[in-house]
C-alpha cells in the first residue's frame, strides 16, 4: 500500500530504476583502477594484473584463436554427429570426445540431441562427465601438460561412466516429451544488441586482433625467464604497467558487451553471432575467462596481503576436504566458478586432486540448456558425473598427495 501511495505522489521523472547501474560488469574495471590508484595496493595490483595478462590472457587468446580457426576449417561436424548416433557404445565414446573439446559447444550439442531423441541417456552422462567448459582453455594455456592429461582422463572417465549408465538405464530414461525444442545457447542476433554493446564487441575484437601476436611473443619470453624490460632497454616495470593497463582496458570493453541480469548471465560465456570472425569469438571468450581469472588472482593476493595469510598453506591444511570441495563447486552450473578453481590451482592454492575432481564433476554452460529442456535428466546426470569425480579426486589424493 505504501509503495502504491509513493508511486502516485512521486514525480514522473523520478524512477528508482535510474539508480541501478546499466552495466554491473563495470564494477570490475572500476575496482581495478581504484586499486591501482591506491598507494597501498598499487604495486601488488599492477604485478598481479601483469601476471594475469602476460601469463594467462595472452596464452588463452592464442589458444582460443587457434581453436576457433580450426573449428571454422573443420565445420563439417555433422558427419561425426551422424556417425555416433548409430550405436549406443559409439554414442558414449563420441559424446565423451565432444565433451572434451574446450568450451561448452560439444556438450550443448549432445544435450539438445538427447532431448530430441537422437542419443541416449548414457551419452549425456558421458558428455557432462568429460566436459571441462571454458576452464579447459585456461588450464591448456597455462599448464599444457597437465591440461592435456586432465582432458584425456575426462574422456576415459566419461566413456566408462556412459557405458555403466547404459547398462543400467534405457536410452530414453528421463527424456522429456517435448513437441518442439529451442536451443538455449543459440548464437545471438545482432538486432538483440544495442549500439553500445555492438561497438564494444567490435572494439574488443580489434583489441586482440592487434595485440595477440606481440602479446604471445612477450608472454613466451616471460615463460623462458627473459627480462623483457632489459631486453628492450625499457625502464624498470614498464612491461608490468603495460600489462596492467591492457588488461584493465580489455575489462572495460568486456564490461560493456552484456548486462548482468541473473546467475546464468554472470557465470556463462557471452553468446555470439554466427557470422562472427574467429578472432572476434576468441576475444569474447578470452575476456570472459580473464575476468574470472582476475577475480581469483586478486582475491588470492589481497587476502594474503591484508590478512597476512598464506592461502596455499591454509588450503593444504584442508587436504582431506579439497577433492570434495572441488566436486561441490563443479555441481554449480556455468563456467565462472570452475575457472576460479582452475585459477587457484594454477596459483598453487588448490591441489591437483581438487582440480581433477572439479574437472570431472563440472558441466560448464551445458547444464543451463539441460536444466531448461530436461531438468530431471540434468539433475540425475549431474549426480552421476559427481560419483566418478569423487572417486578420481580422492583416488589421486590418497595415492599421490597424502
Amino acid at each position: 500500500m505504501d509503495s502504491l501511495r509513493l508511486s502516485q505522489i512521486a514525480p514522473a521523472w523520478l524512477s528508482f530504476s535510474q539508480f541501478k547501474p546499466a552495466y554491473k560488469r563495470l564494477f570490475l574495471p572500476v575496482a581495478l583502477i581504484a586499486l591501482v590508484a591506491n598507494g597501498t595496493t598499487s604495486e601488488l595490483t599492477v604485478n598481479t594484473l601483469s601476471d594475469a595478462f602476460w601469463a594467462v590472457s595472452a596464452y588463452v587468446a592464442f589458444t582460443l584463436t587457434l581453436y576457433h580457426y580450426l573449428s571454422l576449417l573443420m565445420s563439417k561436424e555433422s558427419k561425426v554427429v551422424t556417425l555416433y548416433q548409430s550405436s549406443r557404445r559409439y554414442q558414449v565414446m563420441f559424446a565423451a570426445l565432444l565433451g572434451a573439446l574446450p568450451g561448452c559447444g560439444g556438450a550443448i550439442i549432445v544435450t539438445t540431441q538427447f532431448v530430441s531423441g537422437r542419443v541416449g541417456f548414457g551419452a549425456i552422462v558421458a558428455v557432462l562427465t568429460s566436459t571441462m567448459g571454458d576452464a579447459a582453455f585456461l588450464l591448456l594455456a597455462s599448464k599444457p601438460d597437465v591440461g592435456f592429461a586432465v582432458v584425456g582422463l575426462g574422456v576415459i572417465v566419461g566413456c566408462v561412466s556412459g557405458w555403466a549408465v547404459n547398462a543400467i538405464h534405457n536410452d530414453d530414461f528421463l527424456r522429456p516429451e517435448l513437441k518442439s525444442i529451442s536451443e538455449r545457447f543459440s548464437y545471438q542476433n545482432a538486432s538483440e544488441q544495442n549500439k553500445l554493446e555492438r561497438k564494444a564487441i567490435n572494439l574488443q575484437g580489434a583489441f586482440w586482433k592487434w595485440l595477440i601476436v606481440p602479446a604471445t611473443i612477450i608472454a613466451t619470453l616471460g615463460s623462458f625467464q627473459v627480462d623483457v624490460n632489459e631486453l628492450l632497454s625499457l625502464p624498470a616495470r614498464t612491461i608490468e604497467w603495460i600489462g596492467a593497463v591492457l588488461i584493465i582496458t580489455s575489462m572495460l570493453l568486456w564490461s560493456l558487451t552484456k548486462e548482468i541480469k541473473d546467475y546464468e548471465s554472470t557465470v556463462s560465456e557471452d553468446t555470439k553471432q554466427v557470422s562472427s570472425h574467429p578472432l572476434q569469438k576468441a576475444a569474447q571468450d578470452t575476456n570472459f575467462v580473464t575476468a574470472w581469472v582476475i577475480l581469483a588472482f586478486m582475491a588470492f593476493e589481497l587476502i594474503a596481503f591484508f590478512g597476512h595469510i598464506d592461502l596455499a598453506a591454509s588450503f593444504s591444511g584442508w587436504g582431506m576436504w579439497m577433492p570434495l570441495i572441488g566436486v561441490a563447486i563443479g555441481l554449480l552450473p556455468g563456467c565462472g566458478p570452475q575457472i576460479l578453481v582452475t585459477s587457484l590451482y594454477i596459483a598453487g592454492a588448490v591441489p591437483l586432486s581438487a582440480q581433477l575432481a572439479n574437472a570431472i564433476s563440472n558441466d560448464g554452460d551445458a547444464l543451463f540448456p539441460a536444466i531448461a529442456l530436461a531438468p530431471k535428466a540434468a539433475l540425475v546426470a549431474t549426480i552421476y558425473s559427481a560419483i566418478p569425480a569423487f572417486i578420481v579426486g580422492y583416488g589421486y589424493y590418497f595415492l599421490f598427495e597424502i
